[in-house]
């Protein structure tokens, strides 16, 4: 277990001027199509991905890095453009050209004052991004926006603030990848494929399954109040070890004939931060996650799918089921969430939210963020792999980030955030 609050305000990254990267080349101009699955996600997501080598120092750093995104946005072009509302009332983006925001800045710290990086501060992190002075909602914060922080010790992080509504997890990875390869001179080794209309809703919209992930639940427990206090930030580790006892403790009594670190891990949490929470017995409580639909659409998406691929899935249960039953029956619950994920409950997904309008609720909810089985420590601009890539923080104090640890990367590192009396509980549940 690690603490992620900090003394960080001294800290301090001296940030010159934005400047706006164009495509290298005239790119197509006009609307830009977002489907029902990128306007459920319009979030800002802040990441950060450093670079040190023993060979080679960062004095040209955000040289390679901006001419390589300037050569990359020719492909990537939507992401030089702006959001904007279109006719219908939803998310589109206008391709204007004007260019993704970038930025260099110099620490007046060095790398190691980040602290562990398996287990990074979010308030130092914070410090490597750029914000858009004075922005009060996404519309007014462009697609993408890079700064390029430079060290004394010769390191470099590049702090990303990208629109989820652009691209998921596996999507930005290979945005990455291919960021990289351009900066080496590369051929790119998966192209974007840009068509998002393969994801329109049907017409007329069809569907076909009960949506209960957009449903409100009444918080009967008052949590809210918990809130109020002071929150806690925290890192959990589990190695190879641990997450194969909680396999064997989910499997002791013989119900489920397999389970998956995920799922294991998914329950194992959920469980426990309910019963930080102090919830009442009858308390309804909703998982939710993110299924990777690409492969499971008929047909299954084009390699390189530019935007968002994943689904949210859901389960649904009476705290006090979840805290009486063992194991096996949480885990039977996110093993049901993931199977109910075909072609047809994805597509009324997306006819849900095309009559709808509706978003995910997020009351008495757990949202899982899984990041360990995305590629991102295989980025190279040049100068090796990231010594670390991550997230800044977490966008939602429902959310709970699942991230790989280690160079083995074999561990999983939990970060969440509670209110400090829930923390307390919550740190003594996670010894097994």
């Amino acid at each position: 277990m690690a603490n992620a609050d900090s003394s960080a305000t001294e800290l301090t990254a001296k940030q010159g001027e934005p400047t706006l990267v164009l495509p290298a080349e005239e790119t197509p101009k006009g609307l830009y199509f977002l489907n029902n699955l990128d306007q459920n996600i319009a979030v800002i997501v802040r990441t950060c991905y450093c670079f040190k080598s023993d060979s080679k120092g960062n004095e040209d750093a955000a040289e390679v890095v901006k001419n390589a995104l300037s050569k990359l946005l020719v492909q990537c072009y939507p992401l030089a453009g702006r959001l904007t509302i279109s006719s219908a009332g939803k998310l589109i983006v206008n391709c204007t050209g004007e260019g993704a925001v970038f930025v260099e800045a110099e620490a007046s710290f060095g790398i190691e004052d980040i602290g562990d990086l398996t287990k990074p501060d979010p308030l130092v992190l914070g410090k490597l991004v750029y914000e858009i002075p004075g922005a009060q909602h996404i519309l007014q914060i462009p697609p993408l926006v890079v700064q390029v922080t430079k060290f004394k010790c010769g390191a470099f992080v590049i702090g990303m603030s990208m629109n989820h509504c652009m691209l998921d997890g596996l999507a930005a990875m290979e945005f990455m990848n291919s960021w990289g390869e351009t900066a080496r001179g590369l051929p790119l080794k998966v192209h974007p494929v840009l068509d998002r209309i393969i994801l329109k809703s049907r017409d007329p919209p069809k569907i076909e399954f009960p949506h209960p992930e957009f449903d409100e639940i009444e918080d009967v427990s008052n949590t809210n109040k918990l809130y109020e206090e002071e929150m806690l930030y925290r890192y959990f580790c589990f190695g190879p070890e641990k997450l194969e006892q909680l396999k064997k403790i989910a499997m002791q009594d013989k119900v489920l004939n397999k389970c998956t670190t995920f799922e294991a891990l998914s329950a194992f949490v959920w469980r426990a931060r309910c019963e930080a929470l102090g919830m009442q017995p009858d308390q309804q409580t909703k998982l939710l996650f993110a299924v990777d639909g690409r492969s499971r659409f008929e047909p299954p998406l084009p390699e390189g799918f530019f935007g968002n691929g994943i689904v949210l899935t859901y389960s649904l249960s009476k705290a006090g089921e979840l805290l009486t039953n063992p194991l096996s029956f949480t885990v039977g619950l996110v093993q049901n969430a993931v199977s109910m994920i075909t072609d047809s409950y994805m597509r009324s997904a997306i006819d849900y939210f095309e009559i709808t309008r509706a978003r995910p609720s997020l009351a008495a909810t757990m949202v899982i963020t899984t990041w360990y089985r995305l590629s991102f420590h295989t980025i190279d601009f040049g100068w090796g792999e990231p010594i670390f890539s991550g997230p800044v923080a977490l966008p939602e104090k429902e959310v709970i980030l699942f991230l790989s640890h280690g160079t083995q990367r074999k561990n999983i590192n939990v970060l969440l955030g509670l209110p400090a009396s829930a923390m307390k509980i919550f740190e003594q549940l996670m010894e097994i």
